[in-house]
């Protein structure tokens, strides 16, 4: 059972789980594997299944391939430590390089392949990457930044994926990899600044897989017997660990998705069987909202993990109205954190009762504390803070930046997250919001999210954004960028009276701004910066 223990002025909040053994001396690949490989029936089983083309990958035979991946590598001079930039849409392909760089001691950073060449180059020079694989259509805007590798057409002057795929497997090197020896680096902007490359190591990212999906009452209970969606990009930690990775690990099948289309995705959820989906709240509110879901029997979904950003108890409920026999819940995470912080405990195998807006409870083997982010001052439950978790899955740091490294992980090990969360008497997580978007109205504090959450509850509005607007009289205020829902008309006068009717005066909406889309990062964040840029333009 979870308990908070004042030590040295510190409440320290722990899962309601136990703690496990965490196997993090084995190294990335063979410990994700390793249930496969040791069961000749589940070897046999596919492991990969690309949605659109129907192409399908049995364990047995990803096993071989990632040997080849990391034979060709070898070949190709690509050695322990060096880095390989994976710029690629969810794909076969992805996994195989991934894994097959981990099995040749090799790093992969990943990146967003609708980045613009300054964007790829900036990240490239970062993290000195001496291989890019990508798609024929974007080896132009790669070219002259380092070696270039495309997964599919042959491009002149350039290295095709043969080379590594048609490798021969008996000759991928034997490596000694280290716990501590670097696998994963995704760039993350942290708490504040430009993005930075977050060294995840093969300790960090086995301890968060083993943190969810391993023990006699996983965290997330995964079986063989499930099959996966995997629609959100993998060069995001989110899918790139809770999916990809925890898939492998409990030999599930994880059925791909190169970019999220709402007909194809309720095709295949009908086609596979698919029973686990984890989402981001704008497909959940597709899914709970869009009236093509009623034509789809989607009762083979037993679980939904909403994560990257906060879901409203309003679009919960919608999604529970549609799908009653499917368990949706939130998860909460963070580059940095390896990534999961806290986990819905609806989703064990042994299920716990989980309160709306909760996103669950700690991971196991890992300890979380909320501060004061004026003081610094730990505080009790109930008491919003900066989150701070400690634990085997945290990263090592950011590649080349102590400094920053320094300001994000304390020297007790505490990383602070820049999230403003409250842990309740349940043990339950509940993010606020970040400590940089709250909005300040005379001293006190409106949260976006909440308001957000407000304004998708009304059948008029698709999507909403709430930033602060710069105010002489009061500091800020709240305005909010709304997207009407088909042949709504619904008028600011409407909306503002919608949402004052529902809260205390200093969360009133002041100004509301219609917009054809909200502008969110890949991950469904919501790109709150470019929307206060529009406010001063």
């Amino acid at each position: 059972m979870a308990t908070d223990q004042h030590v040295a002025a510190e409440y320290i909040f722990r899962s309601k789980l136990p703690d496990i053994q965490i196997p993090n001396h084995v190294p990335l690949a063979t410990y994700c594997l390793e249930r496969a490989a040791a069961d000749p029936e589940l070897g046999g089983k596919a492991a990969l299944i690309d949605g659109p083309t129907g192409t399908q990958m049995s364990y047995a035979q990803l096993g071989v391939a990632i040997r080849r991946v990391g034979a060709g590598l070898a070949k190709l001079g690509i050695g322990r430590g060096e880095v390989v930039m994976l710029l690629l849409p969810n794909s076969i392909e992805f996994v195989l390089v991934f894994l097959g760089c981990a099995v040749r001691g090799c790093v992969a950073t990943t990146a967003n392949p609708f980045y613009t060449p300054p964007e790829i180059a900036k990240q490239a020079k970062a993290s000195g990457t001496k291989l890019i694989v990508t798609l024929s259509t974007y080896v132009d805007k790669v070219s002259g930044i380092a070696e270039v590798m495309s997964i599919d057409r042959e491009v002149e002057g350039c290295l095709h994926i043969s080379a590594l795929t048609q490798a021969d497997e008996g000759e991928c090197p034997a490596v000694d990899i280290q716990p501590d020896d670097v696998v994963a680096l995704p760039f993350s902007s942290g708490t504040t600044g430009l993005p930075k490359g977050v060294m995840l190591t093969h300790k960090s990212l086995v301890s968060s897989i083993a943190q969810q999906v391993d023990g006699d009452n996983p965290n997330l209970y995964m079986t063989p017997s499930d099959a996966v969606l995997c629609v959100l990009p993998m060069f995001h930690i989110y899918s790139l660990n809770s999916i990809l990775l925890c898939s492998l690990r409990t030999a599930s099948t994880i059925v791909i998705m190169p970019k999220f289309d709402l007909t194809q995705l309720l095709e295949l959820v009908t086609r596979y069987s698919i029973s686990i989906a984890p989402i981001v709240p704008p497909i959940v509110l597709a899914l709970a909202k869009n009236p093509a879901v009623l034509a789809y029997d989607l009762s083979s979904i037993r679980m939904v993990q909403s994560g990257a950003a906060p879901l409203g108890k309003e679009i919960e409920d919608a999604f529970r109205a549609r799908l009653p026999r499917a368990t949706i819940g939130q998860g909460y995470g963070m580059t940095e954190a390896g990534p999961v912080v806290a986990l819905c405990l609806a989703f064990a195998k042994h299920p716990f009762t989980v309160k709306p807006g909760s996103c669950g409870t700690i991971v196991r083997n890992a300890d979380a504390k909320i501060v004061d982010p004026e003081t610094g001052a730990s505080l009790p439950r109930n008491q919003p803070g900066e989150m701070c978790i400690r634990g085997p899955q945290v990263m090592k740091g950011y590649l080349g930046d102590p400094e920053s490294t320094r300001s994000t992980v304390d020297k007790d090990g505490w990383l602070h997250t820049g999230d403003v969360a409250l842990i309740d008497d349940d043990d339950e997580v509940f993010i606020v919001d970040r400590v940089k978007e709250i909005i300040k109205y005379k001293g006190f504090q409106v949260a976006p999210a909440e308001l957000e959450a407000l304004l998708i509850s009304n059948p008029s509005i698709a999507d909403a954004a709430v930033v602060a607007k710069k105010d002489d009289l009061t500091g800020e205020v709240p305005v909010a960028f709304v997207v009407r829902a088909a042949d709504s008309h619904i008028s600011e006068d409407d909306i503002k009276g919608f949402v004052s009717k529902q809260v205390v005066f200093y969360k009133k909406i002041h100004s509301v701004y219609f917009v054809d889309s909200i502008p969110k990062n890949p991950s469904g964040k919501i790109l709150r910066k470019e929307l206060r840029s529009r406010l001063s333009s």
